[in-house]
């Protein structure tokens, strides 16, 4: 029989026990670790006999060692654990338990001779961020297929015909830069490398079309990097309900194209169009709107933060080198007499005339490394250098520690461009991936350098405001964003 609402109000207030004091919960707290700790190890421990895990730490629960990687000089990270486990060891990144790799010879099996082992993937929440069908996460025929169509988009044949839009660009914003007592170089510099990605993308682009883009991915940036806590006010919230917006708006504007009849330039023009050639047999791989929005985010992702941040560190590296800088501007200084001579603008071919830029672009990405690694998956329990790299697993090839490797790069931390007047060891330069995920807009990021530079060091002279130094979170990029000074050269 049920107690009466009578009985149960009346029984004594005093039955349940005091709550107990906060310091008698630690002891509980440090055993839940221990038992979290020893699960851990004992889960991946197969074949003990034969192979064991990589060296290392794997740091606090959850959290891992993720706080230490994104605070501290990358550098130091990586070296310190290199010295300590040797070249592969284990630690946890972003929830993931990871192994990470600084043998080139080990990141090339990685990346090429046994990537069918490792597939390609970044933390559940980047994944949602960018959008699970975009290029990045996928192998086999569907990523063979995108690739075919991206690096369509992406070939010099194709960005040949960019070069006075992205000059236009150039023109545009570099005057402003002038009228500002202090501008923000890095801030500036995503500015430049957006609207050369909107190009890429979408071809000759209306502003009506292109209305309300730039706020929605600039709020998705924002959460991109943060902890991904989906909680109301979070960066990662607001991000995951502008990514959704931003997918939205892309569908309507794939929906506008397909009805039209009018497929467009740029990547959207080739993923409509979405068709190959295989002898005399054609072959259509249609995508649907949700895979086409997802490769357009991923896209401008891969084209913009790391853009502008190799373009900040190349001017920090400029003005600390005075006589790299001399040189960089004696040689854009003979093109632009020729291109005044002839009365017209800059070319492809000037670009490819500029063999000393070129290698300070080079120096530029080895030394500030801004993808410090890439991220792989392996899809089964892999032997590797005597060790176990369990099914599921993060493999992490270290391209800024074997880009500082002495054996490969004499005096690594100087900024030596001359050191690329001999092309580097296989495996040892990698600033754009290995691989079939290499980065197939390579040829466009040279690029936009070369015209900047060419345009920046000819009519513009600056000078750094403030204190040096370096930031981190994720991609380290000089202390403020490089604020400078901007003034006219007197010519």
């Amino acid at each position: 029989m049920l107690p009466s609402p009578t009985s149960i109000v009346s029984l004594p207030t005093n039955t349940h026990p005091p709550p107990p004091p906060l310091f008698s919960l630690i002891p509980l707290l440090f055993l839940l670790i221990l038992v979290y700790k020893v699960i851990r190890r004992s889960r991946y421990r197969t074949q003990p006999e034969k192979l064991r895990l990589p060296p290392g730490s794997m740091g606090w629960p959850y959290i891992g060692e993720t706080l230490k990687l994104f605070t501290e000089n990358p550098n130091s990270f990586f070296s310190n654990r290199e010295k300590r486990y040797g070249k592969i060891f284990k630690t946890h990144i972003l929830g993931c338990p990871c192994v990470m790799i600084s043998s080139p010879k080990v990141a090339k099996i990685v990346l090429v001779t046994q990537s069918h082992m490792f597939k390609p993937t970044y933390p559940p929440s980047k994944e949602k961020m960018i959008g699970p069908e975009a290029i990045f996460f996928h192998q086999g025929p569907y990523h063979s297929h995108l690739k075919k169509l991206i690096q369509s988009s992406f070939l010099p044949s194709t960005i040949k015909g960019s070069v006075s839009q992205i000059e236009d660009i150039v023109l545009g914003f570099l005057p402003t830069w002038e009228h500002n007592n202090t501008i923000n170089t890095l801030h500036e510099m995503k500015k430049y490398a957006f609207e050369v990605a909107m190009i890429s993308v979408f071809g000759n682009k209306s502003e009506a079309e292109m209305e309300g883009i730039k706020p929605l991915y600039q709020c998705l940036e924002k959460g991109y990097n943060s902890m991904p806590l989906n909680l109301p006010g979070t960066p990662f919230n607001k991000a995951m309900k502008a990514r959704k917006a931003l997918n939205e708006k892309l569908k309507r504007m794939i929906e506008k194209r397909k009805g039209s009849g009018e497929k467009g330039e740029g990547l959207l023009g080739a993923l409509l169009s979405n068709e190959e050639d295989e002898g005399k047999k054609k072959m259509t791989m249609k995508l649907s709107e949700s895979e086409i929005a997802d490769n357009i985010i991923g896209v401008i992702f891969a084209a913009h933060d790391t853009t502008a941040s190799v373009l900040t560190w190349l001017l920090k590296y400029l003005h600390d080198s005075p006589n790299v800088l001399h040189a960089v501007r004696r040689e854009q200084e003979e093109i632009r007499c020729k291109i005044l001579e002839a009365n017209r603008r800059i070319t492809w071919d000037d670009t490819r005339r500029m063999p000393f830029t070129t290698r300070v672009i080079q120096e530029t990405l080895r030394t500030a490394s801004i993808l410090s690694f890439t991220y792989r998956e392996a899809v089964e329990d892999v032997e590797m250098e005597g060790y176990l790299i369990p099914k599921g697993w993060k493999v992490l090839p270290l391209f800024r520690s074997i880009h500082y490797t002495s054996e490969f790069f004499p005096q690594p931390h100087k900024f030596d461009p001359s050191r690329f007047e001999v092309a580097p060891l296989p495996n040892t330069y990698m600033p754009f991936g290995n691989g079939a995920h290499s980065c197939p807009g390579s040829d466009l990021a040279k690029l936009e350098m070369l015209i900047l530079l060419h345009h920046l060091t000819t009519t513009l002279r600056w000078e750094l405001i403030g204190e040096d130094g370096i930031q981190y979170g994720p991609f380290p990029v000089p202390r403020d964003g490089l604020p400078i000074k901007v003034y006219a050269m007197n010519n």
